[in-house]
């Protein structure tokens, strides 16, 4: 008796433990994606829309690297400041977490980009992307892949040059431009 109450104190314990309550981008992507004010976009490699025959094997290896995009944006209105300041320094607040690598920063504090990294140098599993402008709104980019590294990420920017995005998938972003 004394061990079955001991062995479920211990499971208890240990599944408590295994609860993460931090904060990630992945949580604040799942928790935002239905409200009002944010937009959501998944985007699938497909959206390239490139003819693969024509891609070298390094443009091959690097577009096999690339699985995803998720999108979340969040549209600033002249009623809604005080929200987007608050969304906005949740977003930074994940970011500061060490796991977020961060490559690059650009702009001011208001308005500016930032990318980042989850992985090592040689197995990159997500690149983020977060612009952020007070008169629009911010936007946080999600790249992820299976093995990308730094010249994949290179490479792929040479196939985007040579594909035929698809916008449709695009389309709900444009409420964010106008």
């Amino acid at each position: 008796m004394k061990t079955k109450v001991f062995t479920s104190a211990i499971l208890v314990l240990l599944t408590l433990i295994s609860c993460n309550s931090e904060p990630s981008l992945q949580k604040y992507f799942v928790e935002n994606t239905e409200k009002k004010d944010f937009i959501a976009i998944d985007v699938s490699s497909n959206i390239l829309n490139v003819d693969k025959a024509k891609l070298s094997a390094e443009q091959t290896e690097a577009l096999k690297s690339f699985d995803k995009m998720n999108i979340l944006a969040f549209k600033a209105t002249d009623k809604n400041q005080a929200e987007f300041e608050a969304e906005r320094t949740k977003v930074k607040a994940i970011l500061k977490d060490p796991k977020y690598q961060q490559l690059m920063k650009v702009g001011s504090g208001k308005d500016g980009a930032s990318i980042s990294y989850v992985g090592t140098d040689e197995n990159i599993e997500e690149f983020v992307v977060f612009a952020n402008r007070k008169e629009n709104g911010f936007a946080v980019v999600r790249v992820l892949g299976k093995n990308m590294n730094p010249n994949n990420i290179m490479t792929l920017m040479s196939v985007l040059q040579k594909s035929n995005i698809n916008m449709d998938q695009l389309k709900p972003l444009q409420q964010l431009i106008k």
